[in-house]
């Protein structure tokens, strides 16, 4: 159990680490087919990517475990022993998708700099994006309270606010 435990994290550290690595073969993948100026756009979005998915494990870190966790021990009163491997798990499991789902800006960037979504056409979704940011939410929250479900779904919509105003950024002539 030690073990695992161990390698998750080491994992999920490498993940984070390694980002800037994955992103960039990502892009060199696609750097051919671009013209100069879409490969600065491709350049500036690497750090970027890394520094959104480790705002998102430190907003879990720093805001979401603290109070999911003590909410989750204490529920109904029951004293409860948690074992490192669900406990790490969880938290590891958690980092991950808020970390994803902090890279939502960076992707609407890039689907409006590729002319397939516009500002516009997030503006008049918000009603849409609110119900599947409700959702993921309720998906990721571990708890049944709407309180965590606020922690996580207040981020996703500055996230989402953000990503019109990048939108409208990428589309601009």
């Amino acid at each position: 159990e030690n073990m695992a435990i161990y390698m998750r994290v080491a994992i999920l550290s490498g993940f984070i680490l390694g980002m800037p690595v994955v992103v960039y073969q990502v892009f060199a993948f696609l750097l051919p087919g671009l013209k100069r100026r879409e490969r600065l756009w491709l350049f500036a979005g690497a750090p970027l990517a890394t520094f959104l998915f480790a705002a998102g494990v430190a907003f879990t870190w720093f805001v979401l475990i603290p109070t999911a966790v003590p909410f989750l021990v204490n529920f109904l009163g029951i004293t409860t022993q948690v074992r490192p491997t669900n406990y790490f798990g969880f938290i590891t499991q958690l980092m991950f998708w808020i970390g994803i789902f902090f890279e939502m800006p960076l992707v609407a960037f890039v689907l409006a700099k590729l002319n397939m979504i516009s500002a516009k056409q997030l503006l008049n979704a918000w009603r849409y994006a609110l119900v599947a940011i409700a959702l993921v939410a309720a998906g990721v929250t571990p708890t049944a309270d709407p309180v965590n479900m606020g922690l996580v779904m207040l981020p996703l919509m500055i996230l989402y606010a953000i990503s019109i105003l990048l939108a409208a950024i990428a589309r601009r002539n």
